[in-house]
């Protein structure tokens, strides 16, 4: 029995020998405490030396798990932190989006309802628009009105002073001897002796002319004389207009025709252009009630109007070329007048 146990013992210890010299980097395996009591020092030593390499390996495989724990730990908080940062930009996101909307919503109120006024203010505008329309179209007929009651008038002025002579140049007080009518018969006598044998021409009335625009003139008021019929006025302007140069008591004076202020400025416009035409023979002449006629190329012709005029001269180059200045004055005259306006 004994020699058994020995042979096992030996054995054994040669399974340990091999085992441990086969398997160094292996794990360590269970061993009895028979077996350890059995094994030779050698083993023994050889044990404990993979013993301790093993524990430090599972000290270094701790420590390696460890760092791994805590770095894994500190990625966890960085994420944890990071999730928390997440959610409040989200929740900061959110609320931006929230104001945003909210000032969007507000936009939008606002923009309509500027939409709203903008369409009340195009629909008043439209409104003064049209009422500004009327008002001109008004005025337009109010100012045409106006021109034709004025026309009317003046044809009524012209009409009732057809009969009249206007005497200009007669000094102030020369009528206290004789009064106006004596002062006509005077004229007639001395310009012309025949009229003034003619018993069929009567003064009805005769005045001397209100000073209405300036108070301070140094020149006389006209004298207005008015006769029985037109018949004899044209006749006296006729001789008028033969002997050119009337006087009175050897000093010059003028007699004209008696019109409206009305016929009167539209008679002075033609004054330019038919001083031109005198001096080039044309024998211009001023027709009532404010209508100018000269001699062109042989024919007469009248016009009522410097439109017409302007008309026919630019057709004629001879005579567009001796109104030219005037017709240019004129003109520039218009265009300042309308500025002013």
């Amino acid at each position: 029995m004994p020699n058994n146990k020995r042979k096992n013992r030996g054995n054994k210890n040669k399974e340990v020998t091999m085992t441990a010299s086969n398997e160094k980097d292996t794990p360590i395996q269970d061993y009895e405490d028979d077996d350890i009591e059995e094994m030779q020092e050698a083993d023994l030593k050889k044990l404990i030396r993979t013993l301790r390499s093993s524990q430090k390996q599972i000290l270094e495989l701790q420590k390696s798990l460890m760092d791994k724990i805590e770095n894994l730990s500190r990625e966890n908080e960085i994420l944890r932190r990071n999730q928390n940062e997440t959610k409040q930009l989200v929740q900061q996101e959110t609320g931006i989006v929230t104001e945003v909307k909210n000032s969007i919503d507000q936009m939008k109120n606002t923009i309509e309802s500027l939409t709203n006024r903008m369409g009340e203010a195009e629909e008043r505008i439209s409104d003064l628009e049209d009422r500004e329309q009327e008002r001109i179209q008004s005025d337009q007929r109010k100012e045409e009105e106006i021109r034709n009651l004025k026309h009317i008038v003046g044809n009524l002025q012209d009409t009732i002073k057809k009969p009249n002579i206007r005497v200009l140049g007669v000094p102030e007080g020369m009528e206290r001897e004789k009064g106006l009518e004596g002062l006509f018969s005077e004229i007639l006598a001395e310009n012309f002796p025949g009229l003034e044998k003619d018993r069929e021409i009567l003064v009805q009335e005769a005045h001397r002319t209100p000073n209405k625009h300036d108070q301070k003139r140094s020149s006389p008021r006209h004298v207005v004389i008015k006769l029985s019929t037109v018949k004899h006025k044209e006749k006296i302007l006729k001789c008028a207009r033969e002997k050119r140069q009337i006087t009175l008591r050897g000093s010059p004076i003028r007699l004209t025709a008696d019109f409206s202020s009305e016929t009167l400025k539209a008679r002075r416009e033609w004054r330019d252009i038919a001083q031109v035409l005198r001096e080039n023979n044309c024998q211009p002449r001023i027709l009532y009630p404010a209508k100018l006629s000269f001699v062109n190329e042989g024919e007469i012709k009248t016009f009522h109007c410097k439109q017409k005029l302007k008309e026919f001269v630019a057709t004629r180059p001879a005579l567009q070329k001796m109104l030219k200045d005037v017709l240019h004055t004129e003109t520039q005259k218009h265009g300042h007048q309308y500025e002013r306006r």
